[in-house]
């Protein structure tokens, strides 16, 4: 908690406007919560578990003993954008992966992964302006489309990102969703040998599209564990690897698809259950925090992220204690 307290000075620049509080304000509609003792962002969820089986086949790459053949455990969370904790599920623009792999020595893995492969902007002060850009206007209730178009057009890298979100199709479930790491981590073998990486997990689970019918508001978490009670659910951990020349310092531009990749292992996931109350619920999915063999890449967003998500888990604290919320 100190670390990622510390990570807040300077993390979003100099200006006070783009510092981590300041993001973070913006994320929860105000300086004021509206949804008190939850998740600034993802705030609804569901609490997994499972084991990562590793393949081997990147033990060459890495010197993280959660590599080697054999099996770490998992704890995780499935969960969609936003930071209401009643926003229904199946309409959710963004789901999402967290997880957190404990290898055998005690070091951890953790991940945070979104089903954008991309990020719109590359920086923490262009992705604040796009939260901000987002936001919902005050008169509607509902963010304004030309507000939306104007920052867009503002920021040309957002490409890849708006070409995603144009051919975006939802499936019907968590289990046969594609995640994405999206930021660049950088994987250090014995030798001290460095290989940039970005990863995906794909799913199992053959790809159903959501129908458009009525959906309950907990319809994912419902067929989530409707899908566990017939067996474990799974998804191969697929790394991709740089080669030189490839942008490893900026989210929102993608590595062709012509580049090697590395089936480093399955997640397989055996049981659910609510967060509140459940043992991911309090636990912070910094993607910084990583064994030894894993470093992180140079993205500033990626550095960024840790002091967001200490600034969120400070509030969520305190409020919790004050008031009880889960």
């Amino acid at each position: 908690m100190a670390v990622g307290v510390a990570g807040l000075r300077g993390a979003f620049g100099n200006g006070a406007e783009h510092r981590a509080s300041a993001i973070v304000d913006t994320m929860q509609g105000g300086g004021e919560p509206m949804h008190a003792g939850f998740r600034r962002a993802h705030a609804r969820g569901l609490c997994v578990s499972g084991r990562f089986i590793a393949s081997g086949d990147a033990a060459a790459l890495s010197s993280a003993g959660l590599f080697a053949a054999g099996e770490s455990q998992v704890l995780g969370r499935m969960s969609i954008g936003g930071g209401s904790p009643v926003a229904p599920e199946a309409s959710a623009g963004v789901r999402s992966m967290a997880l957190a792999i404990t290898q055998a020595d005690g070091q951890q893995w953790r991940m945070a992964m979104n089903t954008p492969p991309v990020l719109a902007v590359g920086t923490p002060e262009a992705f604040h302006d796009q939260l901000r850009a987002m936001a919902p206007d005050p008169a509607t209730g509902k963010p304004d489309p030309a507000r939306i178009a104007a920052f867009f057009e503002a920021h040309p890298e957002s490409a890849a990102f708006r070409a995603w979100q144009a051919a975006y199709t939802a499936s019907d479930s968590w289990a046969n969703t594609q995640y994405h790491g999206i930021n660049a981590f950088v994987l250090v073998d014995a030798q001290g040998q460095r290989q940039p990486v970005r990863w995906t997990m794909v799913p199992e689970a053959s790809f159903v599209p959501l129908g458009d019918g009525a959906h309950s508001d907990d319809a994912l978490s419902r067929e989530f564990q409707q899908r566990l009670a017939d067996g474990p659910l799974r998804w191969t951990l697929r790394l991709q690897l740089a080669e030189p020349g490839d942008p490893v310092d900026n989210g929102a531009l993608p590595w062709p698809d012509t580049r090697r990749t590395v089936d480093a292992g399955t997640v397989e996931l055996t049981s659910a259950r609510p967060q509140e109350g459940g043992d991911c619920n309090g636990l912070n999915f910094d993607p910084l925090v990583l064994p030894e063999g894993i470093e992180p890449s140079d993205d500033p967003v990626l550095h960024a992220r840790r002091a967001a998500y200490a600034e969120s888990l400070r509030r969520r604290a305190r409020e919790t204690l004050l008031e009880g919320a889960p």
